[in-house]
């Protein structure tokens, strides 16, 4: 069948499946009614404040911010107005005083704070810190999880356990070194092989503290017989390496009781500036779309599962709404180029969103409130993410199935005395290049190879270990045993990288190696002389050492082509067939997401010819000729594969839920975000003879009888109505 599932009478099986369930949860406390598709918790957002009509933004999920005594009120407002409940309280930092000073243990904790060299403790103002977590740390989170749990909260999210790489002199600091390592601490800049021991540290104690609340929450479900899940939202491993933040990352996946992440990449992370050829400047939607797929990596294979955030503004409130909005365009594209992940936070903070005015820096006079455009183009494409789950997916740009391997060791050399490339040239030198062309390439986790089946879809990989090492040595013979059976690794290293010498598993305990490439090449079999820029055999595979550092490949138009050259043989030699486009393109069921790319191979503009209604247009417009011009962000209903000659909604700016249905009528409840404006499109093989909302006529329609289709404008709001179309 070559129709979308979705769209084959879509309004009358949605209304079959719409079903107030009156249920009570084991805590005794209400749940609210289950709509359509809602246990599927498709989108959320988190906010910390109760129910507000600027925040109801109609997704599955409410996610509520905070731990404090008044959670249970909170949580009741948004369970009232029909969301399931999820709670998140930070990790790293929040209003922890109670632990701080004793409050908790009677043990005073004040030499927990995150510490400079100085003496400085890092935190968010007066004496809230991010903390270097003892062992009741984890105790403590518990207390406020467990009010979370009494008021029925059905999952848990542990936010952002973050540790600044410049900390790390603290008192308990210390004490956790002598425990861990049992030797006396070292300052971290004192040595590379001190910041190495560092990094691991902090990696171990927030894995530790988080260990302790899965533990907490599998238990309560154990004598409860509830199934609370937790999830840990997250910045991709890229970002934090850039920003110099250590945090357990992919090591969380294989925890007991951790049951996935929210991917937190934004306009906030992805304008963080890389080099590519020499240049150095933000690249939002390339970065957002590698920071993605990294997060994307950290899951696959585990039968874990990650929501992926959008921010349609961001932290920085200075800029204006067109900034906002171009670059939510391009990290919610990037977002949509991962097939495999169709769950979304559509919005942290919806408040200051639909509630703020910007640029904050500007008079208090010239400060704007959301465009209405912007607030109808934004509720169109939260309404679309609860469909992104499509059974055929394929390509149309570059040759698919390469990556990148990174390693959570990233983190680790990113500070004084030899800190790796202030750019993350290591990764992006290798994996720029290959976006810029086309080529949908993933950072592929190196801890995560272990995984049965892990690297299967993958027929060349990247790898270098400068700038990060293996954590272990297990992760070799995967390795290895893919190269055998066709892979083709490209090795990308000179054995130049200071933090070879560092003490671990390569050089103690028996093993002599100067560095880990020497026992992954053992592995395969390279033993004697490798011929460098070229195919070494290997079983039905084979390797190809490029002598240089990675960071090398980001500093010259002739470094990126050198990455190309090589990745073209390798993938001629895997049996892919080559194929370099200035675009990326994908087809994920009757949905089309494009990207069109600014540095990238010349020759003309790809055309899209067909009946498409764009997204990202308020006006939800057929358009039948588009051109992929450099920059351009499209996300598209194909409405030739959409189409099915029954009446049926295609898109809304509104949340529309199926009524009910009648011989020649359709029927839908709708309600969006007040006084921001409401459109709803659907197939209509033939006009209406009346429409009506809240019982009311309603005249503000435009059919198409060329196209079949009908748009439907009205001033939405908060209060639920229904939207009825007679034939």
């Amino acid at each position: 069948m070559n129709r979308s599932s979705k769209f084959s009478f879509q309004w009358t099986l949605l209304a079959a499946l719409v079903a107030a369930l009156d249920c009570q949860s084991p805590a005794g406390n209400a749940v609210s009614p289950v709509i359509a598709g809602q246990a599927l918790e498709r989108t959320c957002f988190q906010t910390s404040a109760p129910w507000t009509p600027n925040g109801n933004l109609g997704s599955d999920v409410a996610i509520v911010y905070g731990i404090d005594t008044n959670l249970p009120a909170r949580i009741a407002t948004w369970r009232d107005h029909g969301y399931r409940i999820h709670v998140m309280t930070g990790v790293a930092w929040g209003e922890y005083q109670d632990y701080l000073y004793g409050r908790f243990d009677g043990i005073n904790h004040e030499d927990e704070a995150q510490t400079e060299r100085n003496g400085n403790k890092i935190g968010h103002g007066g004496d809230v810190y991010y903390m270097c977590p003892g062992t009741n740390y984890g105790k403590f989170l518990c207390v406020g999880v467990q009010r979370a749990l009494d008021a029925g909260a059905e999952a848990i999210h542990l936010e952002e356990p973050e540790f600044w790489d410049r900390a790390g002199y603290s008192e308990g600091f210390k004490r956790e070194w002598r425990a861990y390592y049992h030797e006396d601490w070292q300052a971290p800049d004192s040595s590379v092989d001190a910041r190495w021991r560092t990094g691991k540290l902090k990696y171990f104690l927030y894995r530790r503290a988080l260990q302790q609340v899965f533990d907490y929450v599998q238990d309560y479900n154990h004598r409860t017989g509830r199934q609370v899940h937790c999830y840990v939202p997250t910045h991709s491993l890229l970002n934090y390496a850039q920003w110099c933040i250590v945090s357990p990352e992919s090591s969380l996946a294989l925890l007991k009781g951790c049951d996935g992440y929210i991917a937190q990449v934004w306009t906030g992370t992805s304008r963080e500036p890389n080099r590519y050829r020499g240049e150095v400047h933000s690249r939002t939607f390339e970065t957002a779309f590698l920071e993605y797929g990294a997060m994307q990596n950290l899951v696959r294979a585990t039968g874990r599962s990650v929501w992926y955030l959008n921010d349609p503004i961001e932290d920085n409130p200075n800029y204006d709404w067109d900034d906002y909005r171009r670059n939510w365009e391009s990290t919610l594209t990037a977002s949509l180029f991962q097939p495999d992940i169709a769950k979304y936070e559509v919005a942290p903070w919806p408040e200051r969103v639909f509630g703020g005015h910007y640029p904050r820096s500007a008079r208090r006079a010239d400060r704007k409130a959301i465009p209405p455009a912007y607030a109808a183009e934004l509720q169109t494409v939260f309404n679309a993410l609860n469909d992104l789950k499509q059974p055929h997916v394929s390509w149309d740009c570059g040759t698919p199935g390469i990556g990148v391997l990174v390693s959570d060791s990233l983190m680790f050399q990113r500070g004084q005395p030899t800190p790796s490339d202030p750019y993350l040239g290591n990764v992006y030198g290798l994996a720029m290049p290959l976006v810029q062309h086309g080529l949908p390439v993933t950072p592929v986790q190196l801890e995560n190879i272990t995984i049965p089946h892990y690297l299967d879809g993958f027929r060349v990989l990247l790898l270098s270990y400068d700038g990060q090492k293996p954590l272990t040595p297990a992760v070799h013979a995967p390795l290895a045993d893919w190269v055998k059976h066709g892979g083709i690794l490209i090795f990308c290293d000179r054995d130049a990288d200071p933090y070879l010498q560092v003490r671990d598993w390569w050089n103690s305990d028996g093993n002599h190696y100067a560095t880990p490439r020497e026992p992954l090449f053992e592995q395969l079999g390279l033993t004697q002389s490798v011929t460098p820029d070229q195919i070494n055999p290997v079983g039905k595979g084979g390797v190809i050492w490029l002598r240089e550092r990675p960071v090398d490949f980001s500093t010259s138009p002739e470094g990126a082509e050198r990455v190309v050259t090589a990745v073209s043989g390798a993938a001629k030699k895997a049996g892919l067939k080559w194929r370099e486009t200035n675009y990326l393109l994908l087809r994920r069921g009757p949905y089309v997401i494009v990207a069109g790319l600014d540095e990238s191979i010349g020759g003309d503009p790809r055309q899209l010819h067909g009946h498409f209604v764009n997204l990202f247009d308020s006006e939800l417009r057929v358009v039948t000729d588009l051109p992929i011009t450099p920059g351009s962000r499209r996300f598209l209903i194909d409405l030739d594969v959409a189409a099915t000659g029954h009446p049926g909604l295609l898109a809304s700016a509104c949340r529309t839920l199926p009524g009910p249905t009648k011989k020649h009528q359709l029927s839908f409840t709708v309600a969006g975000v007040g006084e921001t404006p409401g459109v709803v499109l659907l197939e209509s093989p033939k006009p209406p003879k009346t429409i009506t909302l809240a019982g009311q006529p309603l005249t503000t329609f435009e059919y198409s009888a060329q196209d079949h289709l009908l748009w439907i404008h009205f001033p939405n709001d908060v209060t639920p109505r229904q939207l009825t179309v007679q034939y």
